[in-house]
Parts: structure tokens; C-alpha cells; sequence
């Protein structure tokens, strides 16, 4: 298991890296800062790309329950 400031850093950079993601339209940004972090620290570029995939999951999962919950609603302002 990483040292916690490790994590810590993993997590900063991770928020950072997906707002600029985000503003620049770069979907894969991620994977480019991975390449320079592994460069440096395999352990600090692990605890990155899975603070990365971890938040990616949760929007996507938060997307979906957003999504399957408005089909519902849809469908049930049409039943009505």
C-alpha cells in the first residue's frame, strides 16, 4: 500500500488532471501524465491512474443512475 502523502498527491494531481481534461477536451490526458509520472515514480503514477479510474468510474456511474432514473420519470409522466 502507498505511503498516505503519496495518495494524497495521487489524489491532488488526479482533480487537477480532470479539470483540465475537461477544459481542453482531451479525454486521455490521464494517460500522457501517467506516462511522465512513471517516468519518475512507478508508485506515485499507480496511485495516480487509480485515483484517476476511481473518479472516472464514479461520474460514469452517477451518468448512468442520472440517466436510468430520467428514463423512469419519462416514462412514467407518460403512463400518467
Amino acid at each position: 500500500m502507498a505511503d498516505l502523502v503519496v495518495i494524497e498527491m495521487a489524489n491532488k494531481l488526479a482533480e487537477e488532471c480532470l479539470a483540465v481534461q475537461t477544459e481542453i477536451g482531451e479525454d486521455r490526458l490521464f494517460m500522457k501524465m501517467g506516462d511522465v509520472l512513471g517516468a519518475s515514480s512507478q508508485t506515485l503514477e499507480e496511485a495516480f491512474l487509480t485515483a484517476i479510474r476511481t473518479r472516472m468510474a464514479n461520474d460514469q456511474g452517477r451518468k448512468f443512475l442520472a440517466q436510468t432514473l430520467a428514463a423512469h420519470r419519462k416514462k412514467a409522466d407518460g403512463d400518467a
